[in-house]
């Protein structure tokens, strides 16, 4: 056992543990980190000590020692509206580097992570796979759903509605009062939910163990049951890279664009790639998604909350619909292969008792997840969109776009930042017909935080959700639904074509044939080779803004940050 042999190099360190309460029975003990996003900081991270206890008391009893470890997340629901939001992204980072630096400095046999949402989640994962240690995810599970199945997205299609006298405040507040009824991850296929869901697809969780209720039952089985497998991943050295490989990413991706996964899954999963060492393509997602049907019909792109998906069979029941499509031979942390732990579901009775929590509601299974004969879409919900705007790509989630917004020319309207844009939407200035660009809000710029509000502001107004676009090289919420288009890279700090836009340019989006380019200037079409000259002209004089971040964090993050399009890494 490496933690046994560290005892031999560092013999100060069982005076510490002792003084720190270990007994001389537990420092021969084999010793697991149990590693956990706990805090007080938002519904996702708040109950997850329990999990934390839960662990450590089963480790007691098969005689291992299991040592606490925490590194807090931010709420990305709380840092909407202000600056907040530029420290998101950049904290995944900081947490992966926080979680090796603690299990490296004093190395264990192996580490349970037990975390929710948006960046704990992708965080986690990147560290198990940089640590490279026999490790399991657990997931901490979704909230339940409000009145009428109320869930916190809406709250920004809500808050819209309440700037544009749609809705009383009265009314306005008695939904915000009620759309996070319990702890857990926000109950819609966001970030948070779809890597949960990433986290399982990869292999990394028990078969069946993301997405479940966070306040129930079913969920302290799972922490138990993953406590007691990682011992056996322990004795067999079966570590992240063992299981997490090519082929487990196509598998994850697959799944992806089963569930309409959030946009934010393209930053997230090069960069966990990267940790293993290899590049994982954004153009491997567009062809992934164009051959998966989307079948999963829950929020943001469907009709139902998160909660009823582990009810209606979960990630084994999207694996099961597009089974013929999987790498059933890659390895999972069951210590089974994808294929063994479908078959074992089907005969235990996995799918009869999610499907028995259904009846209270009123709902089939089939209604959740489509058979893949039904789907919602012949096509998974990303496309990669590339062109003059965005030569090195750009990302959208077309399942929430109008079939007339798949293919039309608009005229661009140019902001330098989010609230400008907001404000022009909100006040009417933008028309139907509108390409809204928001810029210099990619991870260089501003440590690429979500547009959320403009877009819920566009997708809100009946007159400009199918006649008006916004791109940006900032990115998205999970939650973001409407014509959206985001990561377009090279992000505008560097100069890319997205900084050289003007007003009036006319900008053409082609979802079929996966581009985004400028073709005219002043409301006039131009040949191709006229455009050419137009951006070269342009970027001659293009000036490159200062860094508005002189020191801390965001000052290093943006001066070191990758492209969005390669992860956002450093």
């Amino acid at each position: 056992m490496k933690s046994q042999k560290i005892r031999e190099l560092a013999p100060e360190m069982d005076s510490l543990r002792i003084g720190a309460g270990w007994t001389k029975k537990e420092l021969a003990m084999p010793q697991v980190a149990i590693e956990s996003s706990f805090g007080d900081s938002h519904p996702g991270s708040v109950h997850l000590n329990k999990f934390v206890e839960i662990a450590r008391e089963t480790l007691k009893e098969i005689n291992v020692k299991g040592s606490r470890f925490y590194c807090t997340d931010m709420c990305d629901g709380q840092a909407q509206g202000h600056d907040g939001m530029n420290f998101s992204l950049a904290s995944r980072n900081v947490m992966c580097d926080m979680i090796e630096t603690q299990l490296s400095a004093t190395p264990f046999d192996g580490a349970l992570f037990i975390t929710s949402c948006d960046k704990s989640m992708p965080a986690r994962l990147m560290a198990a796979c940089r640590l490279d240690i026999p490790s399991i995810i657990i997931p901490g599970g979704v909230m339940k759903s409000g009145p009428g199945m109320l869930t916190l997205e809406q709250i920004g299609m809500y808050s819209a509605h309440y700037e544009q006298g749609k809705i009383t405040k009265e009314k306005f507040d008695s939904l915000r009062e009620s759309a996070c009824p319990t702890c857990g991850s926000c109950s819609f296929i966001g970030t948070a939910a779809t890597m949960q869901i990433m986290a399982e697809a990869l292999g990394l969780t028990l078969p069946g163990a993301s997405i479940r209720i966070a306040v129930s039952n079913e969920l302290e089985q799972v922490t138990k049951d993953s406590a007691i497998s990682l011992m056996s991943l322990i004795e067999k050295d079966i570590v992240p890279s063992k299981i997490v490989t090519q082929k487990a990413f196509e598998n994850a991706i697959m799944v992806h664009a089963a569930i309409a996964g959030s946009s934010n899954t393209l930053i997230h999963m090069p960069a966990i790639a990267h940790e293993l060492g290899f590049k994982l393509d954004a153009d491997l997602f567009d062809q992934i998604h164009r051959k998966i049907p989307w079948l999963l019909n829950c929020r943001p792109s469907g009709k139902y909350p998160a909660e009823l998906f582990i009810y209606s069979g979960g990630v084994p029941g999207i694996m099961r619909e597009i089974k013929e499509y999987l790498h059933l031979d890659e390895l999972t942390v069951s210590g089974k292969t994808v294929g063994e732990n479908l078959d074992e579901l089907e005969k235990n009775g996995f799918y009869n008792d999610c499907y028995k929590n259904l009846a209270p509601y009123g709902i089939k299974p089939e209604d959740v997840i489509r058979p893949a004969k039904n789907p919602l879409n012949e096509e998974g919900a990303i496309a990669i969109l590339k062109g003059n705007i965005a030569p090195l790509g750009s990302v959208t989630k077309h399942s929430a776009i109008a079939k007339e917004m798949q293919q039309v020319t608009l005229k661009a309207r140019v902001f330098e930042s989010e609230e400008e844009a907001l404000k022009a939407v909100l006040s009417k200035e933008i028309k139907p017909g509108d390409a809204v660009f928001i810029r210099c809000e990619g991870p260089k710029g501003s440590g690429m935080p979500e547009m959320f509000y403009t877009t819920e502001a566009i997708a809100s107004d009946a007159e400009l959700i199918s006649t008006t676009a916004l791109i940006t090289d900032g990115r998205f919420s999970g939650a973001t639904r409407g014509p959206a288009i985001g990561h377009v890279s090279p992000e505008a700090v560097e100069g890319g074509p997205i900084a050289l836009i003007e007003d009036d340019d006319l900008i053409r989006i082609d979802i079929p044939g996966r581009r985004l380019d400028l073709i005219g200037v002043n409301g006039v079409p131009k040949e191709a080779s006229e455009i050419h000259i137009i951006l070269k002209n342009r970027k001659s004089n293009w000036v490159a803004p200062e860094n508005k971040f002189k020191k801390g964090l965001l000052a290093r993050f943006t001066k070191s940050v990758s492209s969005a399009m390669d992860g956002a890494i450093q």
